[in-house]
């Protein structure tokens, strides 16, 4: 038996030219980690989103929340015209939950069994974590292969906390000690 080696790349990935640019090129985006969810109870869905977008509002126009979600999701299936829902802004010790409502590690009982969650009257909320509550406008249309969600903001409260995003293929911490 011959020597076991570790690699420090990835031993199946095709050579960076062989790769989708695009994918490479969107992975070179830092992208926000959030967990937006829904429902009450039995009924709640959630999942994780880093295509997100924040945008202000006024008197006339009021501010949104825009994200882009797979459409084989159940969460895509919850967020029909005028549903609520809540998006949880995830800071670093969260990476385990992210990772849990995105379906790629186990979460035994579901992935809401992973944090500490309470019910508001948009969703189900994490403790702890900076979160927004909004209604769903319009059905979501499609933005590429992914569907567009687009809720009004309606309730905001913000914690002092580091972010956490989603860059180059891997979580970050964001905090002004860097």
């Amino acid at each position: 038996m011959g020597p076991v080696t570790i690699h420090s790349a990835h031993p199946f990935l095709p050579p960076p030219e062989q790769r989708d640019q695009l994918r490479r090129f969107r992975g070179r985006l830092a992208a926000p980690v959030t967990v937006w969810t829904t429902g009450v109870g039995r009924t709640r869905e959630g999942w994780t989103l880093s295509s997100v977008l924040v945008a202000d509002g006024g008197p006339e126009r009021p501010a949104e929340v825009l994200g882009l979600l797979d459409e084989d999701t159940d969460l895509a299936d919850a967020l029909t015209p005028d549903a609520t829902l809540v998006v949880n802004l995830l800071d670093p010790g969260h990476t385990h939950l992210a990772d849990a409502f995105a379906r790629l590690t186990p979460a035994p009982g579901g992935p809401f069994r992973v944090g500490d969650w309470t019910d508001t009257a948009w969703g189900p909320r994490l403790a702890g974590a900076s979160w927004l509550g909004a209604r769903v406008r319009t059905a979501p249309g499609y933005a590429g292969w992914a569907l567009l969600v687009r809720a009004v903001i309606e309730h905001v409260e913000v914690v002092d906390q580091p972010g956490l995003v989603h860059w180059h293929g891997r979580y970050r911490s964001l905090s002004q000690e860097q």
